[in-house]
């Protein structure tokens, strides 16, 4: 069996790249002017978001909701998912914040009352 491996790769201005494995042609998304995307605030990836992936195919005309789409409820659990677990993270970051701060106080306040039972007036100020 022949196997069939090349790869090219264009560097003028902008990365071109092809790659055919045993005669079939694979690409990724660098064939996408990536720096148009990012200078205006696009996703790598024009198929992961937007009005074509997030939106229903159709609407009905009475009002009724539509059906969510194929992906769209598992695209939904997941960002639900995310958020908790951001919430979650962010909650135990702010605890850990407070904790320290708490233990830096107290530190300071032992040290404190360590200093104020060493420095004891002596003598007539004793009286």
């Amino acid at each position: 069996m022949i196997s069939t491996v090349r790869a090219v790769l264009h560097v003028e201005r902008h990365i071109s790249y092809n790659i055919v494995v045993n005669g079939f042609h694979q690409s990724c998304t660098q064939y996408i002017n990536q720096r148009w995307r990012q200078k205006r605030g696009l996703t790598a990836n024009p198929n992961t978001f937007g009005p074509l992936t997030n939106l229903p195919d159709y609407t009905f005309k009475d009002g009724r909701p539509t059906p969510l789409g194929v992906r769209q409820k598992a695209r939904l659990d997941k960002q639900r998912d995310y958020a908790a677990k951001i919430i979650k993270l962010v909650g135990e970051v702010d605890f850990a914040v407070e904790r320290h701060a708490r233990m830096q106080e107290k530190k300071k306040e032992e040290r404190q009352e360590i200093l104020n039972n060493k420095l004891k007036p002596k003598g007539d100020l004793l009286l």
